[in-house]
């Protein structure tokens, strides 16, 4: 089952999940395992899914190198915005191209 867990659980299970794998990890033989069992007490689909949770919330505490949520949420806002402008210039092109085709009055 692949597709976007943040439609499927909400936050506050996933703040839940990695704090619970933050106190259950000392007690487990591997962080596999850590994971493996809050997913299991939780009802969550797969061990997978609680492992980007505590390595996303690792990247946004500064502890491991990578994109944080908040520029993710950035970078998309601005890909959205991005795509916007190149519509709205393309329409405002095809707009020049109509009216530089329609004689003016100065030729009549």
């Amino acid at each position: 089952m692949s597709g976007n867990t943040h439609k499927r659980y909400p936050a506050e299970l996933k703040q839940r999940a990695v704090r619970m794998y933050a106190e259950m990890r000392p007690d487990q033989a591997t962080d596999w395992a850590a994971m493996a069992r809050v997913a299991e007490l939780l009802g969550i689909s797969t061990a997978e899914t609680v492992r980007k949770w505590v390595r996303q919330a690792e990247i946004d505490q500064g502890d491991r190198p990578g994109t944080t949520s908040e520029e993710s949420a950035e970078i998309k806002r601005l890909k959205r915005e991005n795509a916007e402008l190149k519509r709205a210039n393309a329409i405002l092109k095809a707009a020049s191209v109509f009216f530089a085709s329609i004689p003016s009055d100065e030729t009549r």
